[in-house]
């Protein structure tokens, strides 16, 4: 990025704030910056996680183009001001990875990051090679997570990443799919090797990892990043013109997003969701699910019968 264009990018994302907060004072998730998030603690170490995260595939796959950084930019403070820490990403997102390690020293000098990528590529030193590049894009020391994209050579990776973390090069080791054609070879993964993470699909329209994944994430003391929470967009789609039932505002449920939201970090086994967006508003609307009251099991059934009558 040029002299010039980080100069405008700066200046540009100081006003844009300055808009943010005005309108956020006027939010009903104004208060929501002053409340402590929603947390669930990952299994293998007791440390909590605030269960509203943020991913970036598409949204952060962006050209340097300067109104677009300062937009951006804007999404990623309002996400940690109020309360988001797990921000994931992969070298499959484009440039999401690149925009990333540009905006984050601009968010929060202060910010509780949790940074989260993966390895997506053949080879045991190609992925070396990868994940180093990785670290150098977004400018940490090391990452909390790193996964294994959609099983790509997990063997090979696997054996890095084991030897990795017993070097403290990473906090936690995963893998992925977003695909219900692995959900076998996942579990058989789950069965057999020592994760800290997993992620995989999950929402209110597709519940198939209820019957096996979630259950066995449970049994192994596995977390569960949760992707597609909004089924990519058909949700909305589904529930267009149709008002929230009365008896969500009970958990503090303010929108469709957040209704979707807190019906699957409210699962026990799952640990965080992360939606992606590249809109301010939508961000301030889904971190809104990081506070107030979950769902029950019962009003969970209820939310899966009132979203089936629509």
């Amino acid at each position: 990025m040029t002299r010039l264009k980080m100069q405008f990018t700066r200046r540009s994302f100081i006003q844009s704030l300055a808009v943010l907060s005005a309108a956020s004072a006027l939010s009903p998730w104004a208060l929501a910056a002053e409340r402590r998030p929603i947390k669930k603690p990952i299994p293998s170490s007791g440390e909590s996680l605030p269960v509203i995260g943020m991913g970036t595939a598409r949204t952060f796959d962006v050209a340097d183009d300067p109104q677009t950084m300062v937009q951006l930019a804007a999404v990623l403070r309002a996400f940690f001001d109020h309360g988001g820490a797990l921000i994931d990403s992969s070298p499959m997102y484009g440039n999401a990875e690149r925009v990333l390690g540009q905006l984050l020293p601009q968010a929060d000098g202060q910010r509780p990051l949790f940074a989260a990528t993966k390895v997506w590529i053949d080879g045991k030193e190609a992925g070396i090679e990868q994940m180093e590049r990785s670290r150098g894009l977004w400018g940490v020391k090391r990452f909390d997570l790193m996964q294994i994209h959609n099983l790509r050579d997990w063997r090979a990776h696997l054996e890095t990443l084991k030897a990795w973390k017993a070097q403290s090069r990473v906090r936690y080791i995963g893998i992925t799919t977003s695909h219900g054609r692995d959900h076998e070879a996942l579990q058989s993964i789950m069965e057999k090797e020592a994760l800290d993470f997993v992620q995989f699909s999950y929402n209110i329209e597709d519940r198939a990892v209820e019957d096996r994944l979630l259950p066995l994430a449970a049994d192994r003391g596995i977390a569960t990043l949760i992707n597609r929470p909004f089924q990519r967009g058909s949700l909305f789609r589904r529930v267009e013109n149709n008002p929230l039932p009365a008896w969500a505002a009970d958990y503090d449920i303010a929108s469709w997003a957040q209704f979707f939201l807190k019906f699957i970090v409210s699962h026990p086994a799952v640990t965080c969701a992360i939606p992606a967006t590249s809109k301010t508003h939508h961000m301030v609307d889904n971190i809104g699910g990081n506070h107030g009251a979950l769902p029950d099991a019962r009003t969970r059934q209820r939310m899966v019968q009132y979203f089936a009558s629509l």
